[in-house]
């Protein structure tokens, strides 16, 4: 028996739909732009959002993907791409329980300008292995997301592994190529570039330096241009675990622990412009007798890149709801720090964090959920002017309600193209079905006009499909 998400996501990272691509957008091919999350290569950020509950062709969480393109005026549900098992020329097919994007990545693998992107589906049954797990490339192109080719699956998996339970992408060698990583509990992959849509990847190998593991976080650390790995370990006897980044050195990858350091997920950018990167960690889990580390309703950390990468001996900075200058307060459940997204929201070049509390209660509504932004400056990442919002901060769209979890995914990419990066928030169990909530960047931050709200329903999304759960970084 498959199990399904809001069971398996809760103990790791975690009608029906016969079309494919529900509408396409057009790019031009003469003005392909290269950038990372642009699938349709108009110049223009897109943005894509996981709903692996969606129930497809009567499957029951079989899973769907929603790409929604960016334009001058940011992105609407009637600009979109709607992906899954069954749309024509992804490999496999819509099960019950598969989770198909139950996690996301994007980058350009095949070298064509247009970004592609890698979809888990962290429950995938094989033959009659259950919870085995998948991840899928799916091709951009002049008309968006089109088709796909699986990455190749280890035979040994056993049931309930959960690969592609986390993916990454970056050159994590140097070599100019998009590589991938793919988690799940008991195996890591890593797949080297370049990828072919006939061949895919050019090798693939085990990371059997790492153990258990739940998600993967990826980004330049250390300025030389090739990306690095972030690795959060489960630990027996240490339920906070550990975390590992790989640094390449032009020969092979090292491995380097930072023993002060707990929790997932993780986001890289350079915070303090100093050119390296840095590494955002959310450690939402409430301290307990099993976790002594961390902070009532949790906090997130910020272990600042450097020419080796981040120093373990360094103290990082710790931000929670109790911190100065921080809206709320620390309340068990907040789940303060179980989402975190980088992008410059003001233009002044650091870059910024936004943190999601899914957990969080507005009044006597429980796990209403919150967004905090926090901002980047030359000393490093501030509380001054750190603000949060919810569905119930004047200009946002919709109210708060028991349960909606709001920011329970986050992301802030530029959709409009006028250097602020935007946020995407999702609220992944709005109304039982999911959404998402657009506010654009500007020069003073965050602003709620215009802001909208684009559900489920305006995608065409069938089931308790959980839209918004995952947003690809």
């Amino acid at each position: 028996m498959r199990r399904h998400l809001r069971t398996t996501l809760a103990t790791a990272t975690v009608g029906a739909l016969t079309g494919g691509l529900l509408v396409a957008v057009a790019g031009s091919a003469a003005a392909v732009s290269g950038l990372e999350g642009d699938f349709n290569g108009d110049g223009y950020r897109d943005v894509a959002i996981g709903a692996a509950s969606a129930t497809v062709s009567g499957q029951a969480q079989a899973g769907a993907v929603v790409v929604l393109y960016g334009s001058s005026s940011g992105v609407s549900a009637t600009r979109r791409t709607v992906i899954h098992q069954n749309s024509a020329s992804v490999p496999g097919a819509a099960e019950s329980g598969d989770l198909f994007g139950s996690n996301l990545a994007a980058g350009d693998l095949d070298r064509d300008g247009y970004s592609d992107l890698v979809v888990g589906a962290s429950n995938e049954a094989i033959g009659d292995r259950d919870g085995v797990g998948s991840a899928t490339v799916l091709w951009g192109g002049p008309s968006g997301l089109y088709g796909g080719k699986g990455l190749p699956q280890p035979s040994t998996l056993s049931e309930f592994t959960n690969f592609g339970n986390g993916v990454a992408t970056g050159d994590f060698d140097g070599d100019g190529d998009t590589d991938v990583t793919v988690t799940g509990r008991t195996h890591t992959r890593l797949y080297n570039g370049p990828f072919t849509r006939a061949g895919g990847p050019l090798s693939n190998t085990r990371v059997g330096e790492v153990g258990t593991l739940y998600d993967v976080t990826a980004g330049d650390l250390t300025g030389d241009g090739a990306a690095e790995r972030v690795y959060p370990h489960a630990v027996d006897g240490d339920p906070g675990g550990k975390v590992y980044y790989f640094r390449w050195t032009g020969m092979t990858h090292t491995m380097t622990e930072l023993p002060s350091a707990d929790g997932f997920p993780g986001a890289i950018a350079d915070i303090d412009g100093d050119g390296y990167g840095d590494l955002v960690l959310g450690d939402p889990t409430d301290p307990s007798a099993d976790k002594p580390g961390g902070h009532k309703g949790g906090q997130i950390t910020v272990w600042y890149g450097g020419p080796n990468g981040p120093d373990p001996a360094q103290k990082p900075t710790v931000v929670h709801q109790d911190t100065a200058g921080v809206p709320g307060e620390g309340e068990s459940g907040d789940a303060f720090g179980s989402a975190v997204g980088v992008g410059d929201i003001n233009g002044d070049r650091y870059a910024d964090v936004v943190v999601g509390a899914p957990g969080e209660a507005l009044g006597s509504t429980h796990h209403a959920g919150m967004v905090t932004v926090l901002f980047g400056s030359a000393s490093g990442l501030t509380t001054s002017g750190a603000k949060g919002y919810s569905q119930n901060t004047s200009g946002v769209p919709g109210t708060a309600e028991a349960g909606d979890a709001f920011g329970k995914a986050v992301r802030l990419v530029d959709l409009d193209r006028n250097g602020k990066a935007d946020l995407v928030a999702g609220t992944a169990y709005e109304n039982g079905y999911g959404m998402v909530t657009h506010l654009r960047g500007t020069s003073t931050g965050l602003t709620t006009q215009g802001a909208k709200n684009i559900t489920a329903a305006d995608v065409s999304l069938q089931g308790n499909a959980d839209f918004g759960w995952a947003i690809a970084p």
